[in-house]
């Protein structure tokens, strides 16, 4: 697998959002730390998903920084992305890399420690690990794991943990000392008055 960068951008498509505007601020930053998610609302054409996905991928290529696509791997595939990342109600992890092939970054969601260890078992990467904390990004997430809950699969785990779920810079720590290899944001860059200045915060407290 390529170098896995640890701050992960998920883009955030939701009405009055810019993601291409918060990947171009954070990319000259974390370059090749940068991994960009592409994620759409489960609302968006298979199109729409493609040209966000094309443009992310163009977008990544001058900073060496990896570009993967939430669920919809056939437009991973399209773009020729890195990757891709299938959540819990997605492709199952075996059939995704079947997809994918063998050389592929496939990341898969987990928040326990049994389900961790099977993902891995069928291809995962790395593993998304959350939430962590309270977020509204996503509508319908279960309860925050906390740094416990990243400790628990990290240990049960020998590829990648990313946190993820109400990531900001302060909370980082906790979660590198409970074993998080990095960390997934979205609304922490997507809604920052200055993304750039967002990064620079997030990947200093992910290398201190």
């Amino acid at each position: 697998m390529p170098s896995l960068g640890r701050l992960h951008l998920i883009t955030d498509t939701r009405p009055g959002r810019d993601p291409l505007a918060v990947m171009r601020a954070a990319l000259p930053v974390a370059r090749a730390e940068l991994v960009v998610q592409v994620r759409v609302t489960d609302d968006a054409t298979d199109r729409e998903a493609y040209d966000l996905a094309r443009r992310a991928v163009a977008l990544c290529a001058p900073y060496g920084a990896m570009c993967l696509v939430n669920d919809r791997l056939h437009v991973a595939l399209a773009v020729g992305a890195a990757g891709g990342h299938v959540g819990a109600d997605d492709l199952p992890v075996a059939a995704a890399r079947r997809v994918l092939g063998p050389t592929a970054v496939l990341g898969a969601t987990a928040r326990a420690p049994g389900p961790a260890a099977e993902a891995v078992a069928g291809g995962a990467s790395y593993l998304g690990v959350g939430p962590c904390h309270a977020t509204d990004t996503k509508a319908g997430l279960p309860d925050p794991i906390g740094p416990a809950g990243v400790r628990a699969v990290a240990a049960a785990v020998a590829v990648p943990v990313i946190a993820i779920g109400g990531v900001t810079a302060a909370a980082v720590p906790a979660l590198r000392a409970a074993g998080a290899y990095g960390v997934a944001v979205v609304g922490a860059l997507s809604t920052a008055a200055d993304p750039a200045r967002a990064t620079a915060d997030l990947l200093g407290a992910l290398t201190c």
